[in-house]
């Protein structure tokens, strides 16, 4: 029912009814209806009989008021009925909205389900597929992988080096074949095991050793080890290399071998034949020296003699030449020095003006064999004295005047010299010209290649050995100078040298005849060899030095003359026992006097125990105690010395008593004078900054034993000068190397630095105390 179909009236009396109840509603429509039927019929009275009738009007009023409340009753009821059924309506219209509603809501939500399990259908189904394409490329790269495992694997075991695996405990977690070969063992029994359980008990200490380093300085070693296999000793290339997670943390050892046995075999023939090609070319050079020492001899007794001052020339060139031969037999013997740059300079106050008279007549003898001019051209002041090498020199110059004379047929050859001063001192220049065939501007970087020849005109190569501009270069190097070539093919060459001079007083006079041993000092501390060598010579004996123990073993195999080896007993080749035994294994040294220098004498006779040597001087070396040495051995009396007093006078301090070794600084300076005291004290401080480079850079490359090696070398410096604390701290240094950390180690150099530094000044105290320092004593 819609809200037309109740009429206004209906409306009205709805309204009231809900505005004001259904009582006073009623009352109200009851004295509305007797109004409205007053005013009705008294109209229609009015109208119809033109007067109104009271009687009439209060039967209509009457009869409205009977009728009234039962039409009121029924409209009201009526009404109520109306107006639940619309209440009813329209909640049941309202339900039906929202039963709608919901429906479509129901109906879009099962749609939406719909959508989403179909779309889920299609995920899943794309899953699927999805699940099986990853499946199919797992099981490939399954595949894949175990193919590469096997190949890995294959690889790995077909291998000729040895590999294995070990945790951060020892076991062994893998290995391959070679490993298993080499150990003896499979896998199965390899794998789970100790080193203990299966390497043999002589091979532990080193395996755990080197493992203990690898696993403390995470760092790769490689060592060369010799192991027993098939009863065969056979030598492995070893490098362990520590195995490190993302953390940098230490998880185990990765090992790789490789069989170098076929290569230490020929190391040893290279060596073997090395040491027989030694041994061939120092028996020749000592047969050819028998004939060369007649030479040198007769020609010292030649200039004993009446001589013309022409023929005393004449025989100081031979005299120079058959020294020079020597000497260059020497270096033939030791041609491998020139590779190592270690070609030794003995330098010597010489006049130089006079060597080159000697040269002169030796390249004018050459020349005039050939028909050659020889002219001289001299420049600047050469009538000094020098600090040179005159057999190297020597060797140099005639080396390339032989040359020049070789390779001039015809003109002449020119010798220049020329002193010029430079900002950084006097230099030397010696130019060698000759006329020749020169050489081709392509052959001139070439030509100081060792064992190069030079093609003539002709095309063949030069004639000669090819060793002599080699040699000659690096003697020239060796001797702080510079060597150069220019040359045009068919007019001739020039060879350019610069020669550094360092000038000096004039030597003193000594005869031959004062020098009354031939000694070979074996030292390899610069500073010790100087302090021994002119300790000796200040007593009249000639010396010759070697710094280690092949070179100790090639002077004496070459040097006819020695009557005493002064042998120390710690080099840096091999240790002076071992040069002993070499010396006394061949019975043409028996009678040589050996005497050890050591800085432990009882230590010394015991390593020396069964060789027969003649007694040990402990280092360093005291004048008294070498004096009595050479008393015994050869019946020299000591010089005597007149310091002694003087110094015995002196009064040092308390510090001075403390850091240094007085006795040893006044037996040096009674012994051998102040300035060369001074000059040790300034070789000590020219030496010390090298030492202390040498035992940081050994820590850095945890070279222990190279830390110890040089803290015995300063030591045995630091003795020499009298730096009595400093000997005792590299003493320390030495001895308990093996068993400090590397900051200990490190905290020792720092506090040898200050020791040395300090001792350096109540040195120079010391100096000025005995009016040494600038002066001279």
């Amino acid at each position: 029912m819609t809200e037309s179909s109740f009429g206004p009236w209906a409306r009205v009396l709805a309204n009231l009814v809900s505005k004001y109840g259904a009582k006073p509603a009623s009352f109200m429509c009851y004295f509305f209806i007797l109004l409205v039927a007053l005013i009705l019929s008294c109209m229609f009275y009015y109208v119809a009989l033109g007067e109104i009738k009271i009687v009439d009007v209060l039967a209509v009023m009457f009869f409205s008021a009977v009728t009234s409340p039962v039409l009121i009753s029924i409209m009201i009821r009526s009404i109520h009925q109306l107006e639940d059924s619309k209440s009813y309506l329209e909640s049941a219209t309202q339900q039906e909205k929202l039963l709608n509603q919901t429906l479509k809501d129901n109906i879009n939500r099962l749609n939406n389900e719909i959508d989403e399990r179909k779309m889920a259908l299609h995920a899943k189904h794309r899953a699927i597929e999805e699940l099986r394409k990853e499946i199919a490329e797992r099981k490939k790269t399954q595949q894949e992988l175990a193919q590469q495992g096997m190949l890995l694997r294959s690889i790995v075991d077909s291998s000729p080096d040895l590999f294995y695996y070990r945790d951060e405990n020892g076991v062994f977690a893998g290995c391959n074949k070679m490993f298993e070969l080499v150990i003896g063992k499979p896998s199965e029994e390899l794998i789970g095991r100790s080193v203990e359980q299966i390497y043999p008990q002589s091979y532990l200490p080193e395996v755990l050793r080197t493992d203990t380093e690898v696993s403390a300085t995470h760092k790769p070693i490689t060592l060369d080890v010799e192991y027993p296999v098939n009863d065969e000793n056979r030598w492995f290339e070893m490098r362990k290399l520590p195995f490190i997670n993302d953390d940098g943390k230490y998880i185990g050892l990765l090992a790789f071998g490789r069989d170098i046995t076929s290569r230490k075999e020929a190391e040893q023939a290279l060596e073997t034949a090395y040491k027989d090609k030694g041994k061939f070319i120092a028996t020749l050079s000592h047969e050819l020296r028998t004939p060369l020492n007649g030479i040198v001899g007769l020609t010292r007794m030649l200039l004993d003699t009446e001589l013309s001052q022409q023929q005393k020339s004449w025989c100081n060139t031979i005299f120079s030449s058959a020294e020079t031969l020597g000497n260059i037999f020497n270096d033939i013997i030791d041609l491998d020095k020139i590779d190592r740059e270690q070609l030794d300079i003995a330098t010597d106050s010489i006049n130089v003006s006079d060597f080159i008279n000697d040269v002169v007549n030796f390249a004018g003898l050459i020349a005039d064999q050939k028909g050659l001019e020889f002219t001289i051209n001299r420049s600047g002041v050469l009538d000094v004295y020098a600090l040179l090498d005159p057999t190297r020199l020597r060797q140099v110059l005639w080396n390339l005047i032989n040359n020049a004379v070789k390779f001039t047929h015809r003109g002449s050859v020119t010798l220049k010299c020329k002193r010029e001063n430079r900002e950084s001192g006097p230099w030397l220049n010696i130019s060698i010209i000759d006329t020749g065939v020169g050489i081709p501007s392509d052959q001139q970087e070439r030509i100081f290649d060792m064992y190069y020849k030079a093609p003539d005109l002709t095309g063949a190569n030069a004639i000669g050995s090819g060793i002599g501009l080699a040699v000659t270069k690096a003697l020239v190097h060796a001797m702080k100078g510079s060597i150069r070539v220019s040359s045009m093919q068919g007019q001739g060459s020039r060879f350019d040298v610069e020669i550094p001079l360092t000038l000096c007083s004039a030597p003193k006079q000594q005869s031959y005849a004062g020098r009354s041993l031939y000694i070979l000092l074996v030292e390899d501390v610069p500073l010790n060899a100087e302090i021994a060598t002119n300790l000796l010579e200040q007593r009249g004996h000639e010396v010759i030095w070697a710094e280690t123990g092949e070179d100790a073993l090639s002077l004496v195999a070459t040097e006819d003359d020695l009557d005493l080896i002064l042998l120390d007993m710690q080099l840096p080749d091999i240790n002076g026992d071992q040069v002993a035994r070499e010396i006394r294994a061949d019975s043409h040294f028996d009678d040589l006097p050996i005497v050890a220098l050591t800085a432990n004498v009882r230590s010394a006779e015991q390593e020396l125990e069964g060789i027969s040597i003649q007694g040990a001087l402990a280092k360093p070396i005291n004048t008294t105690r070498l004096d009595k040495m050479l008393a015994e051995l050869f019946g020299i009396d000591a010089k005597q010395a007149g310091a002694k007093e003087f110094l015995e006078g002196v009064t040092f301090s308390e510090q001075q008593r403390h850091e240094l070794d007085i006795d040893t600084i006044t037996d040096f300076i009674d012994s051998m004078g102040g300035e060369a005291f001074e000059r040790s004290v300034t070789l000590f401080k020219t030496l010390n900054p090298r030492y202390c480079s040498e035992l940081r850079q050994s820590l850095d490359n945890d070279d222990i034993d190279e830390y110890a090696s040089v803290a015995h070398k300063l030591k045995g410096a630091a003795g020499s000068v009298g730096l009595h604390q400093v000997q005792l701290h590299t003493k320390k240094m030495e001895l308990e190397a093996h068993q400090n950390s590397g900051e200990i180690l490190t905290q020792w150099i720092n506090e040898l630095e200050i020791k040395i530094a300090d001792g350096i000044i109540l040195l120079e105290q010391t100096l000025a105390l005995l009016g040494i320092k600038n002066k001279g004593k």
